[in-house]
């Protein structure tokens, strides 16, 4: 890439393990940021030089991320810390775990509609920017991510830990990397 533009990051990972799953959750959550912000600047990339290698570079990593980390890091919050919170006492909380367990399946549905723009160009089968559509999406699905981290880390992870003790969180923490290994 030229000097003016912006280089893409590598993703190099926080020093925490799963003998620490929230703390992993979290690190999971600057994962998250980093991806989102590689695809803002992938977008405004591909629209002022097209899509050369650096471009499908980021595609790639992008849809690494949200193809495979992504989905493993929802489903750790809905196998472990959700159904401990089922019956939690405090409203607010209940109603937090709801609202994220909507978001999954919303950020699912919008992830679907912008992989086939990055497949495209992680492909280089057509280096076409993104329509008004998939830029309105992208946008929504930053904004849904921004919504949805600080209401994981202020309510719901403070609650869950609260409940679950350190053999629970240790249990919980060889699943999430047994998942990962099978």
């Amino acid at each position: 890439m030229n000097e003016t533009t912006v280089a893409f990051p590598g993703f190099a990972s926080p020093g925490v393990g799963f003998d620490e799953p929230f703390e992993m959750l979290e690190a999971c959550h600057e994962r998250v940021q980093r991806s989102l912000d590689l695809l803002q600047r992938l977008i405004q990339h591909v629209d002022q030089h097209g899509c050369d290698a650096d471009a499908r570079s980021a595609a790639t990593d992008v849809l690494r991320y949200f193809d495979l980390a992504g989905p493993h890091h929802h489903e750790d919050e809905e196998r472990h810390v959700f159904p401990a919170l089922r019956d939690h006492p405090d409203a607010r909380v209940r109603e937090a775990v709801s609202t994220l367990q909507a978001d999954h399946v919303l950020m699912h549905a919008m992830w679907e509609r912008l992989r086939p723009a990055l497949l495209r160009w992680r492909d280089g089968t057509d280096a076409a920017p993104f329509t008004d559509e998939e830029r309105t999406v992208a946008a929504e699905f930053v904004r849904a991510y921004e919504r949805h981290i600080p209401l994981e880390e202020e309510v719901v992870y403070p609650a869950a830990r609260a409940l679950l003790d350190a053999p629970d969180q240790r249990a919980m923490g060889h699943e999430m990397a047994d998942r990962r290994r099978g």
